[in-house]
């Protein structure tokens, strides 16, 4: 069983849905980008995404790619992030993270080094939005027998035809994207929601995240309610964008947990 295995297991045990943060790695700098991450549990984040910092961050929109030019001007790259991650599993060892980001950097570094060095980092799990099912033998098996969840992106246009496909070797959870688009294009409606996780949920086990266009409280409660919980990225990486204070980045981080829980 990995953390977010056990992660969701105790949120169904007290009746609670998931409340998933995205930050980018190393944005607007490393020590401000730890700070941030080592703050994230307290202010009711059930698990974090990890981006890692890509050049050509082709699901992402303006936000997020912004985020990702910031970092890698900074210097971030994917062995900083894994030692990021590490550095916060100092003082943290129960809550899950997720890698998000792209396959080239990962095949650049080779897939079996690092396996090895992100179970070492503390990693739980892995997306890696440009890996179809198709190319499972290339990461995702061998994620699965290192022990890391891959966890697959289900999208409107992912019909009825294609959902075992998506569904095949995933595991952790399901992640959802509410729109069609890039990341920050539009915003997630729960009446829309609501029959896609459902369809979802009937071909499988594993809990439905929705993310994508989730940006305010009630946006976070209104789509955690017809689904397992919410995951939000670009309003979180905007108040980064904007360079204010961790502080103040995690108070608002802690009202969208706080929406998502009150589902």
């Amino acid at each position: 069983m990995t953390r977010i295995d056990a992660k969701f297991e105790e949120l169904k045990a007290a009746g609670k849905k998931a409340f998933v943060a995205y930050v980018m790695a190393g944005d607007p700098d490393e020590a401000t980008s730890l700070e941030l991450i080592k703050g994230l549990p307290g202010a009711g984040v059930d698990i974090i995404e990890l981006g890692v910092p890509f050049t050509d961050p082709m699901a992402d929109g303006p936000t997020i790619q912004l985020a990702g030019q910031r970092a890698l001007e900074a210097g971030m790259t994917l062995q900083k992030t894994l030692d990021m991650a590490k550095a916060f599993r100092e003082t943290d060892d129960t809550t899950p993270i997720v890698l998000m980001g792209y396959y080239n950097p990962i095949y650049s570094r080779g897939v079996d080094k690092f396996l090895v060095d992100a179970k070492e980092a503390g990693i739980d799990g892995l997306i890696v939005v440009d890996l179809p099912p198709e190319e499972d033998e290339e990461l995702c098996l061998p994620a699965q027998a290192a022990g890391l969840n891959f966890i697959r992106l289900a999208t409107p246009t992912t019909d009825d035809k294609r959902l075992p496909k998506v569904l095949t070797n995933t595991s952790g959870f399901v992640y959802y994207v509410s729109i069609t688009g890039i990341t920050g294009a539009a915003a997630a409606q729960a009446t829309d929601v609501g029959p896609e996780v459902a369809r979802i949920k009937a071909k499988t086990d594993l809990p439905v995240i929705v993310g994508f266009g989730i940006r305010t409280p009630e946006a976070a409660r209104d789509i955690a309610a017809v689904a397992d919980g919410a995951v939000v990225g670009t309003a979180i990486v905007g108040q980064v964008a904007e360079g204010k204070p961790v502080a103040e980045i995690l108070e608002f981080v802690s009202g969208l947990a706080a929406g998502a829980h009150s589902a």
